[in-house]
Order: structure tokens, then C-alpha cells, then sequence
């Protein structure tokens, strides 16, 4: 919840400026639902992208403050993020619910990032994998391999957000394989494959080279360090492999 949509403009026709030359990176920019049509709008024509930061799974209705994936697509989103771990913690978001949105975002072209993640009593009782596994298998449940080819998953464990921890490497590669050998199980090779499955928690610019030089981490979702332009821009630069 950061940014007015003067200050969502500002920031957008600056990064915009900052990472024009970068060709070989998806770039995705979440601002708050007040800004997402001046952001899409400060983006036309670049190497940027919109999302969502949240979505309803009703079209429409007596749902007061809630804002449908149609209304977004119509402001210009070309993303949403759904089930965020700040979501489930402080506003209720369940796997079920997750599960609505991604109904939602997958009828309205809206291109899924679903996070999964687990709390530090989570991992410290070595429950990682299995909350894990519960969380994809009720988020996912219903879709078919073809409704699930734009899905991106993000791994945000909940003990790594806004704390300074991070997995280390070796922590992130092994829960996004694991993530993936699940995909492969349960939808087929190829949507194993195409599915982007990212990492989040206290992403910064110095950590960000190490994290997605793993051979199945596939991007970054960024947090407080995307706030500045001109340090998201950094990031984005570290994060070009090869």
C-alpha cells in the first residue's frame, strides 16, 4: 500500500526510462487498484507490465470494496496477484479462495501469480513441503493443464517478508523443484516447464544473482525494494542471467 497515482505516474515513466534497453526480462509493476490505470496508461508502448494486487472472483454484486478481474482488465491490468501471504494472514485468504481468484483471473485473460508459502513454525517443524503441497493442490484444484499455460507461482516463505531473512539459495532451488516436480506430477510435462515459478522475501539487490542463478527459479517478486525506481532498477539488472 504505497503511492498515490501522481506519484505511481512518476515512478512509472522512471522506470520506464531506467530499464528501456532491457529486452530479455518480463518487468511487472503491481501498484494499488487506485493506480492501475494511470500505471498501465504511463506504460504504454514500453517494456513494462501491470498487475493487480488482489482480485474478486464474482463479476459483480453487492461485494462493497471489492474490485472484479473484468474491472481490471478494463483499467489496463495484465496481471493480478492472488493469495499474497499478507493477504491470507491479515484479510483472510484461504487455499479455497485462491482457488476462486484464479477461476476469476483465467476467465478474464488476467495472467495468475499465485503465492504459496510457509510460516517460521512451518519450516522449523520441517512441514515445509507438505503446506506446501496442500496449498498448490487445493489452489489448483479443478484446472485443467491448458487453463494453468500463463500460471507464474510465487514461493514467498512468510518467515522471509519484510524481516531481512532470506532462503538462502540451496533453500530456494530445493522448494522451487519440488514445486515444479508437483506441476510435472499433476499437469504434464510441458506446463511444468512453461509455468514461471518465482521467489519472494526480502529480495534485494545483492541477494537477487545468487536466488536466480538456481536452475528452477525463474524471477523474483519484490517487495519493499522495488519502491524505488532507481533501486528496483538495479535489481532488475542483477537479475539478467548469463
Amino acid at each position: 500500500m504505497h503511492k498515490t497515482v501522481h506519484e505511481t505516474v512518476f515512478y512509472i515513466k522512471e522506470l520506464r526510462g531506467l530499464l528501456k534497453d532491457v529486452r530479455t526480462l518480463d518487468i511487472v509493476v503491481a501498484p494499488p487498484f487506485t493506480g492501475v490505470y494511470a500505471a498501465s496508461e504511463a506504460a504504454r508502448g514500453s517494456n513494462l507490465e501491470i498487475s493487480a494486487q488482489d482480485v474478486y472472483w464474482e463479476r459483480e454484486g453487492a461485494f462493497t470494496g471489492e474490485v472484479s478481474a473484468a474491472m481490471l482488465r478494463d483499467a489496463g491490468a495484465e496481471h493480478v496477484i492472488i493469495g499474497h501471504s499478507e493477504r491470507r494472514s491479515f484479510f483472510g485468504e484461504s487455499d479455497l479462495t485462491v482457488n476462486r481468484k484464479l477461476a476469476a483471473a483465467i476467465a478474464n485473460e488476467l495472467g495468475p501469480i499465485a503465492c504459496i508459502g510457509e510460516s517460521l513454525d512451518e519450516r522449523l517443524s520441517e512441514r515445509t513441503l507438505p503446506v506446501l503441497d496442500r496449498q498448490l493442490q487445493q489452489g489448483l484444484d479443478g484446472f485443467t493443464a491448458e487453463q494453468l499455460k500463463d500460471l507464474v507461482i510465487a514461493y514467498e516463505p512468510v518467515w522471509a517478508i519484510g524481516t531481512g531473512h532470506t532462503a538462502t539459495p540451496v533453500q530456494a532451488q530445493e522448494v522451487h523443484a519440488h514445486i515444479r516436480s508437483r506441476l510435472r506430477q499433476w499437469f504434464g510435462v510441458e506446463t511444468a516447464e512453461r509455468c514461471r515459478i518465482i521467489y519472494g522475501g526480502s529480495v534485494k539487490p545483492d541477494n537477487i544473482g545468487a536466488i536466480i542463478g538456481q536452475p528452477d527459479v525463474d524471477g523474483a517478486l519484490v517487495g519493499g525494494a522495488s519502491l524505488d525506481a532507481r533501486g528496483f532498477a538495479d535489481l532488475v539488472r542483477h537479475s539478467q542471467k548469463g
